[in-house]
């Protein structure tokens, strides 16, 4: 691995990777999802689904762009089930959300999305590298 890269298609990944994000967690995320997957109970289904919309984003884009890069998918898939669990236990144990205007209901938002952000940015630093 070189210790430079490429700035334009390093731009390029993170601009895919962050289109895909924000279809995938806002336009195709339903209330079922957003809601169901931070459950105490009944969690797995809706949490399935929405991680599998990701899959499924990322996979078309990159199919488009590098299909050799297939496999990237299932990192980002493995990696988002895995942040969003945790920050549902977290939800659901401490009592975060919306409704009940939970003072950390907002920094768990944004702790996730940083976390969904570097992985977008690993990922496409590891793309760019290869």
């Amino acid at each position: 691995m070189s210790a430079s890269l490429p700035a334009g298609a390093l731009i390029g990944w993170m601009l895919l990777l962050t289109v895909k994000h924000v279809i995938a967690d806002f336009v195709l995320q339903t209330s079922w999802m957003a809601i169901g997957k931070d459950q105490k109970t009944g969690w797995f289904l809706p949490l399935l689904a929405h991680c599998s919309v990701h899959l499924a984003v990322a996979l078309a884009f990159i199919l488009i762009v590098a299909p050799r890069f297939w496999f990237v998918a299932l990192i980002d898939f493995a990696i988002h089930i895995s942040v969003d669990r945790c920050k549902g236990l977290v939800s659901s144990r401490l009592g975060v959300n919306q409704e009940n205007h939970h003072p950390w209901f907002w920094t768990l938002i944004g702790v996730d999305q940083a976390l969904h952000h570097l992985t977008g940015f690993g990922l496409s630093i590891f793309m760019t590298a290869n």
